[in-house]
């Protein structure tokens, strides 16, 4: 796992603007800080045939329009969170109270509204099994609107990646 890297996926979309198109030049530049998250603006601009000054204008506006993020990714494992597991609820309702309330906990990294079998999918990060069990027991299934939920518990991560912004 990468300890720099790109996040293309944002926490809160409801508040973007429509979608910017990105041309072959900033995917290029995304490119490149996917591979490495500090790379030099000047060693990015020789690579995709700018100046350090356009670069680090394109960047700018990449991040400005909600594009991509520039954040350290880290390794749960090395940072003491020895449990994740993906969270299946169904909710009575009005599905946004319950999700906004997800979002603002610190163990949920990843809060997605789906269709088909859940409402929603969550993606949670503990210390240990009892901090999952006290997650899930006391602070999800206690939200008003949750009528259900399912856990997945990772066993055991075989891939983790952030390089599907540009394929």
């Amino acid at each position: 796992m990468h300890s720099d890297g790109v996040v293309s996926r944002s926490a809160d979309t409801r508040n973007r603007q429509p979608s910017p198109s990105v041309d072959a030049v900033s995917l290029a530049i995304i490119e490149q800080l996917q591979e490495d998250g500090r790379r030099p603006y000047a060693a990015i601009g020789k690579a995709v045939g700018l100046s350090e000054a356009a670069v680090r204008q394109r960047v700018q506006k990449l991040l400005d329009q909600g594009v991509m993020q520039i954040v350290a990714v880290t390794d749960p494992l090395t940072v003491g969170l020895r449990r994740q597991a993906m969270v299946g609820i169904n909710v009575e309702g009005d599905v946004d109270p319950v999700a906004d309330a997800l979002t603002a906990m610190a163990e949920c990294e990843y809060v997605v509204m789906t269709a088909g079998s859940f409402d929603l999918m969550v993606e949670i990060v503990c210390e240990d099994d009892d901090h999952l069990l006290e997650t899930i027991n006391k602070k999800i299934r206690a939200l008003p609107g949750v009528r259900s939920t399912e856990s997945f518990v990772y066993l055991k991560l075989k891939k983790q990646t952030y390089m599907w912004g540009t394929r």
